[in-house]
C-alpha cells in the first residue's frame, strides 16, 4: 500500500488536489483496515475523480458517490471494502433558509459567502440550491444544529433556518446546447470564446482572473492546449464539454463540437 500511496501523491503533486490526495488515501486505508465503509467530506467533481483513482490504486475497495439528490455536483464518496455487505450511510441533511423574496434577491454567492463568514469549512457543504425566497443547503448531518442556531442572516437579510427533507429537492435537469464551431487553435482561450460566446481577448481576461477551470482545476494559462473530453467551467456561465475535435478546415482552422451545460 505504501508504494501505491507514494505513486498517488507524486501524481497530484503541484496540483490543487495535492493535499486532498493524502486525506483521501488515509480515509480509504481505514476502510481497508476495518474491512468496512468510510465516508469522505463533500468533494468537487475533480476530487471525486481523485477518489476513484485512490480506490483503483489501493485495491480491495469499491467507491460510490452521493450528494443528496440525483445530479448533485458536490458529492461525498464512500470507500467500501469488497467484503462490506451493508449500505453506506452518507450522513447528508438539508438545511432550508427562507427570506421574504419581495424585498431581497439572494443567490448562490450570497448564501455561500454567509456560510463562510460563520467559519464553516467548504468540505461540510454540498450543493446550494437557491430560489426566489429560499435556499436549500446540502450539509454534513452533524452540522444541522450549528446552522439552525447560527445562520440567521444572508447578505444582510434576516432568514429563518430549519431542517428540511432530502425528498424536497427535485432531481437536477440540466439544459444543454450543442455548438459546432471552428477555432484558430485548440488553445483554452479559443475554445472558451467559442463555447461561452465571447471574444478571445475577453476569454483570456477571464482566465487571467482565474474565473475558468479546466477539468475542475483553476486554468492558469490562456495558451493551454485543450483535447477531446476536457471540461471547461466558468463562474456564472456553466460548463463546456469538448465532445469532438474534427480536424482542420481548408482555411487551416480547427473544427470542434462542443456541448454547453447551463
Amino acid at each position: 500500500m505504501q508504494d501505491a500511496r507514494e505513486k498517488i501523491i507524486r501524481y497530484y503533486k503541484g496540483t490543487e488536489g495535492e493535499s486532498t490526495a493524502a486525506v483521501l488515501i488515509d480515509i480509504a486505508a481505514n476502510a481497508i483496515k476495518s474491512r468496512k465503509c468510510t465516508i469522505t467530506a463533500f468533494l468537487s467533481p475533480f476530487e471525486q475523480d481523485m477518489a476513484g483513482v485512490v480506490a483503483n490504486s489501493l485495491g480491495e475497495l469499491n467507491v460510490d458517490f452521493y450528494g443528496g439528490y440525483r445530479g448533485a455536483e458536490r458529492q461525498r464518496a464512500a470507500f467500501c471494502h469488497v467484503d462490506f455487505q451493508g449500505t453506506p450511510n452518507f450522513e447528508i441533511a438539508v438545511i432550508k433558509a427562507q427570506w421574504n423574496g419581495e424585498f431581497a434577491r439572494l443567490g448562490h454567492r450570497d448564501v455561500l459567502g454567509s456560510i463562510m463568514s460563520l467559519g464553516v469549512e467548504r468540505k461540510y457543504i454540498g450543493d446550494i440550491i437557491a430560489t426566489k425566497d429560499c435556499a436549500r443547503l446540502l450539509v454534513d448531518r452533524k452540522m444541522c444544529d450549528y446552522f439552525t442556531a447560527n445562520l440567521t442572516q444572508i447578505g444582510g437579510t434576516s432568514v429563518t433556518t430549519t431542517v428540511d427533507e432530502l425528498d424536497s429537492i427535485e432531481p437536477k435537469e440540466e439544459r444543454t446546447k450543442e455548438i459546432k464551431a471552428t477555432v484558430a487553435s485548440l488553445r483554452a482561450d479559443s475554445i472558451a470564446a467559442a463555447g461561452f460566446g465571447m471574444s478571445r481577448s475577453k476569454a483570456a481576461q477571464e482566465i487571467a482572473a482565474e474565473k475558468l477551470k479546466l477539468n475542475w482545476q483553476t486554468l492558469k494559462s490562456a495558451s493551454q492546449s485543450i483535447k477531446a473530453g476536457d471540461i471547461l467551467s466558468m463562474r456564472g456561465r456553466g460548463r463546456l464539454e469538448v465532445t469532438e475535435i474534427r480536424g482542420q478546415t481548408k482555411k487551416g482552422r480547427v473544427g470542434v463540437l462542443l456541448k454547453r451545460f447551463f
